[in-house]
């Protein structure tokens, strides 16, 4: 058909509504499609799940961290001051904790004029005490006096019993000061025997101070009862630590002072005191040890000693005793009778066993001498030094103690200036510090009181 010129063609009505219909029916199905689509995934993918029941927690165990304190070097710098038991004073407390380890120790006692801190396991400060023991200031825990009690500290130029009576009544006069908590101990010596206050350090207190006086109080107080003599309480020394050392070997052998002043210091190190204090009538620090003659030496000694010379000598020497024990007895009744006159008590020698030195004491003189003792050999006090050294290490875990002493002379006793040298590097060595009291006066002067 031919379109006529001028005129649009229409669109047929009934066409128009079903394309119309045919949309709609597609789109309608389009979202039913994807309607089902999108449940089906959240079906089959999405998950909730229910949430776990709620847990209590325990809490963790308990952990015991152990504090171990830093190397010996280490120095803590720390004082504390306790003036009475119900308010105590911190001024200052400055330390730093180690890395953790074993234990858990924090030391706080000061010995000798070192000033080293000292380290007491457990110990936190709570027992210090500040002593003045005749002019020797030390503050520390753990106090150890060490005595004295051989014939020379009796001896008449001391000042005879009267004297040793004011160091009895300095040492319990330091106790009774103590502050609650102060552990302490004391020890007398005469030669290799000991006599023990306590078994080990004790806590300070009225009762622990009445105690010692009554304890002390017997000792060098009768002329006929002089030093440990007869004494059932006293032992012999008995060291412990490092027994099979050469130096700890020749320490027993006490003919020589020497070798005592090396086996008291031990026995002291041993009790494990923060600050140590020996009064003695003999000290010459660090000295040569002497030891026993090993095989070699022992054959020579007795070829020398079976000698016709020697043999000769002795002869005489021997048969000059009689005579010379007569003349110490009649010596010295005649001084104990000028001494009665004035009302003194009577003069003590200071080793009345001994012929020689009882002889030399009262100023009498041999017609003919000893041809002389078996030889002696002797460890240097280097060796010595280093001994001691290994004794601290084992004695004390962290820190060393102060060791003081103070030594009693006659107002003209000999003392050299080499035996002072050697006394004070002897103190040195432990941290300490030495004090030398002459004659009755210095005695009484120099007690705290």
């Amino acid at each position: 058909m031919i379109q006529k010129p001028g005129k649009k063609n229409k669109i047929n009505p009934l066409l128009m509504k079903v394309i119309v219909v045919s949309v709609v029916l597609h789109v309608i199905g389009a979202v039913i499609a994807g309607s089902i689509t999108f449940i089906n995934y959240i079906k089959n993918d999405t998950k909730f799940e229910e949430p776990p029941p709620e847990q209590v927690e325990e809490p963790p165990p308990e952990v015991k961290v152990d504090i171990m304190p830093e190397q010996p070097k280490q120095q803590f710098e720390q004082k504390l001051t306790m003036p009475s038991t119900s308010n105590i004073s911190i001024d200052k407390l400055d330390f730093s904790l180690p890395d953790m380890d074993q234990s858990f120790t924090v030391s706080a006692a000061v010995g000798g004029s070192g000033g080293s801190m000292l380290g007491t396991v457990g110990s936190i400060g709570m027992g210090l005490s500040t002593v003045d023991i005749f002019g020797l200031k030390s503050k520390a825990e753990r106090f150890l006096v060490i005595i004295d009690a051989n014939r020379r500290m009796v001896a008449d130029d001391k000042g005879g019993l009267n004297s040793y009576q004011i160091i009895k009544n300095e040492v319990a006069n330091v106790v009774k000061k103590f502050s609650p908590g102060t552990l302490f101990n004391v020890i007398l010596f005469d030669r290799n025997k000991v006599l023990y206050f306590k078994s080990k350090l004790v806590a300070a207190s009225t009762e622990v101070y009445n105690e010692l006086v009554d304890w002390i109080a017997p000792i060098n107080a009768d002329p006929m009862t002089i030093g440990l003599e007869g004494n059932q309480q006293a032992v012999p020394i008995d060291l412990r630590i490092l027994p099979k050392e050469p130096v700890h070997q020749v320490l027993p052998n006490i003919q020589w002072d020497g070798n005592q002043v090396g086996l008291v210091t031990q026995l002291a190190l041993e009790q494990n005191a923060d600050a140590i204090f020996i009064l003695t009538g003999y000290h010459r620090g660090f000295e040569e040890l002497r030891r026993p003659m090993n095989k070699t030496e022992a054959k020579e000694w007795e070829r020398e000693k079976n000698s016709p010379s020697y043999q000769n000598k002795l002869k005489k020497h021997v048969e000059e005793i009689p005579e010379m024990t007569k003349q110490i007895k009649e010596k010295l009744a005649e001084i104990n009778e000028e001494r009665a006159s004035r009302g003194q008590p009577p003069r003590i020698l200071k080793d009345p066993s001994n012929i020689y030195k009882s002889a030399a004491e009262l100023g009498l003189e041999w017609k003919n001498k000893h041809p002389g003792d078996a030889p002696s050999f002797v460890i240097e006090p280097k060796e010595i030094e280093d001994y001691f050294e290994k004794v601290i290490g084992a004695c004390y875990q962290y820190q060393e103690p102060s060791v003081n002493v103070i030594l009693f002379l006659a107002g003209d006793e000999e003392f050299s200036d080499e035996w002072k040298k050697q006394l004070r590097k002897y103190v040195r060595f432990f941290n300490g510090d030495e004090r030398i009291v002459r004659g009755a006066d210095e005695i009484s002067d120099a007690a705290s009181n």
